[in-house]
């Protein structure tokens, strides 16, 4: 559900096409994981015209390393849909392929890297779904940083691929509140679908020539206007050291780190020397007695791990070599 007005924007310096309905534009779709999947159901089921599903290789994995089928391959057989999975997007045979499908516009969620020759080839350009709202965390992982960072609101931008990263030009954007207790899982949940809808939306308005484009900027007072790089914040890859958690940081800090990296990849701490992720905590301000990172439990009920304003208590967490539990039966069966 839309929670707020879509916001779109206008400039004189746009490329008008001849107006089409939704349905009339030739489509292809390129994405991969399940936060696409939700756009793709979105433009299937309003009838639109997908000529092509562009999606990752199948690869070995789980167990017995059996060829695992991305989620948008899935539900693109389920549709019926043409797919096609190229192993390097230059690759002449693809990009032949691709060529031959005569798209009027291309739709990219949450895919790799395009080259220039693929995102530059259909008329109307290529529009990517981007889940931050742009130009603020550009990047591999919005939705993990603006929790991190203690945001209160995020939302989603449409915006025309170019040259480098997320810059491009912005066609419609929709914001949204994060609830004090949510995390990147519940956060990424309630944005594929708003995403879907406001994409939809940036088709209908593109299709019907209502729509122009916007140089990314910032509202100052009301109005769009250019911002400059040391005011942006970014949305890097997680790595390691981004999940390990860091005891002597304040409690707020410590508590928006382990719910912006919760279910994936989630934030871990070390417990006996065996590395314990933490998936879900609650905050207590409370005077530590202990150092930070030394933790207080009765052993039954409660798990209390020290920072520098307060504690951080434990709800629910995996350790190394154990299945994901609650702290009650987690503690039950801890050998202290």
């Amino acid at each position: 559900m839309i929670e707020k007005k879509l916001t779109a924007f206008n400039t004189e310096n746009t490329v008008f096409f001849p107006v089409k309905k939704t349905g009339d534009l030739r489509i292809v779709f390129m994405g991969t994981p399940e936060f696409a999947v939700a756009s793709l159901n979105k433009l299937v089921q309003d009838s639109c015209n997908i000529v092509g599903v562009v999606t990752a290789p199948d690869k070995p994995g789980g167990r017995g390393m059996e060829l695992q089928q991305s989620a948008v391959k899935i539900y693109a057989l389920e549709k019926g849909l043409n797919i096609l999975q190229p192993e390097k997007l230059k690759n002449p045979d693809f990009l032949q392929q691709l060529k031959a499908l005569n798209a009027d516009v291309q739709i990219v969620v949450a895919f790799r890297m395009l080259p220039e020759l693929v995102w530059n080839m259909p008329p109307m350009g290529t529009i990517n779904l981007h889940g931050s709202l742009l130009p603020q965390y550009r990047g591999a992982a919005p939705i993990n940083w603006a929790i991190i960072n203690g945001e209160k609101t995020t939302g989603v931008t449409t915006f025309k691929l170019q040259q480098e990263i997320d810059t491009g030009n912005i066609l419609m954007q929709q914001s949204f509140a994060i609830g004090d207790e949510e995390n990147a899982g519940e956060v990424h949940d309630r944005m594929k679908e708003i995403g879907a809808e406001v994409l939809l939306q940036t088709l209908k308005e593109l299709a019907s020539g209502n729509i122009k484009e916007q140089d990314q900027g910032a509202m100052v007072n009301g109005e769009w206007s250019k911002i400059e790089d040391h005011f942006l914040k970014h949305a890097p890859k997680i790595f390691t050291e981004t999940c390990t958690i860091n005891w002597d940081k304040p409690v707020e800090e410590v508590y928006n780190l382990i719910r912006g990296l919760s279910p994936y990849p989630a934030a871990f701490t070390f417990l006996s020397n065996k590395k314990l992720k933490v998936y879900k905590v609650e905050k207590v301000y409370r005077e530590p007695v202990v150092a930070a990172g030394k933790f207080e439990t009765d052993k039954k009920t409660f798990l209390h791990f020290s920072c520098s304003d307060g504690f951080i208590s434990i709800k629910e967490l995996q350790l190394e070599g154990k299945k994901k539990m609650g702290i009650t039966d987690f503690l039950r069966g801890y050998k202290w």
